[in-house]
């Protein structure tokens, strides 16, 4: 490794590198963003004809509940396909603010063996490989929207349509939130200097799997609060970012450990009141 585990923390980056690296996350989150609002503009106006579809095709019928109507037909590949974008810009939109600091520590390393006469892959990829590893949790988030729509348990704003399901997944998110395997997670993600010195890997490939390992570290911490979107809405702008706001101050400020621990406990209490509300 190009710095050793007593001088990881003298390593230091140039302003404008450290410029770059805040400008080029924060612009990829920002244009993620850009196309979820659109969408969500689109799926708003949307909506109207949507009703009015159902309402003519219906009338002098028995009353139908119209989100069944637009969950019976089948997706094909290209709906998959739209829907697996959806998610891979949620999800890097949501998660590359929070990248930033092992970002800067990664590149601060390449910067000092650059300067010592060894060449280390770009940050992008160690990016790379971080999105990669996200956008395989939209693969899987994917068909999951995939497997509740099916089954009727999502509406075409994409929220739970049952209170059962609703309460359920808020009372696992906070369980989780008290698990020693989302501690051990988010210990990882809080420290990355720490990360950087036990899992440093040498060449591009090398860059790429650190970026992975990482990525897996804070999916470990932050996939049952995705879930969440199921609760609150998929294309629930508010509330996705009000998720990601929470994912990123649970990470970086002194309190976010016991912050998690605390919001954990509220998921449980509110989850559990909705179950006995049924």
């Amino acid at each position: 490794m190009p710095a050793s585990r007593r001088g990881l923390a003298a390593v230091s980056l140039p302003r404008r590198d450290r410029i770059a690296i805040w400008t080029g996350l924060l612009g990829v989150a920002a244009v993620s963003w850009l196309y979820l609002v659109r969408l969500a503009a689109s799926m708003d106006s949307m909506a109207p004809s949507m009703a009015d579809s159902i309402g003519e095709s219906t009338a002098g019928a028995m009353p139908v509940d119209p989100a069944l109507l637009l969950q019976i037909k089948p997706w094909t590949a290209a709906d998959f396909s739209l829907m697996l974008l959806m998610w891979a810009a949620m999800m890097v939109g949501m998660m590359a603010p929070s990248a930033i600091p092992m970002t800067l520590i990664y590149a601060a390393i390449a910067r000092k063996a650059a300067s010592q006469g060894t060449s280390l892959a770009p940050s992008a990829v160690f990016v790379s490989g971080y999105i990669f590893m996200w956008t395989l949790f939209s693969v899987s988030a994917t068909f999951a929207q995939w497997a509740l729509e099916q089954a009727s348990l999502l509406s075409p704003m994409m929220v739970t349509t049952s209170p059962l399901l609703g309460a359920a997944l808020l009372t696992a998110a906070g369980v989780y939130q008290l698990t020693p395997a989302k501690n051990a997670c988010l210990e990882h993600c809080r420290a990355p200097a720490q990360f950087i010195s036990n899992h440093w890997r040498q060449g591009t490939w090398g860059a790429f799997r650190m970026g992975i390992h990482h990525g897996a570290y804070c999916l470990g911490c932050c996939w049952a609060l995705m879930i969440l979107l199921f609760f609150g809405g998929v294309m629930n702008l508010v509330w996705i970012a009000g998720i990601a706001l929470f994912v990123l101050l649970e990470k970086v400020v002194p309190f976010g450990v016991l912050g998690g621990r605390l919001a954990g406990g509220a998921m449980i209490l509110t989850g559990l009141a909705l179950l006995v509300s049924l």
